[in-house]
């Protein structure tokens, strides 16, 4: 079960999975480029944490990936928020 985050600004983070490895992070990536069709647009990566930038429906999100935390997804705009909580759900539908 997913749960959410907020931040000072109001805008929300959804943690899709506070156990998941890096193979299921590459599936939730192949869903999210092949199933709801998302474009890439940078990735950052170090030696515990990778985010991937994104657009859905217009709205600038970020996958993030923790080996302690999991992964999850966030913006930094709560104008956003709704389009985060899509993008979870469906995550979430598919990965459980």
């Amino acid at each position: 079960m997913s749960y959410k985050l907020t931040n000072l600004t109001g805008a929300v983070e959804t943690v899709i999975d506070d156990n998941c490895g890096m193979n299921k992070f590459n599936n939730i990536i192949n869903m999210l480029l092949h199933e709801l069709k998302v474009k890439f647009l940078a990735k950052e990566d170090d030696s515990d944490t990778v985010d991937w930038h994104f657009k859905y429906k217009g709205s600038p999100l970020t996958l993030h990936y923790n080996i302690y935390n999991g992964v999850s997804v966030f913006t930094q705009n709560s104008k956003n928020n709704s389009v985060v909580n899509e993008v979870a759900k469906y995550l979430e539908s598919k990965t459980f």
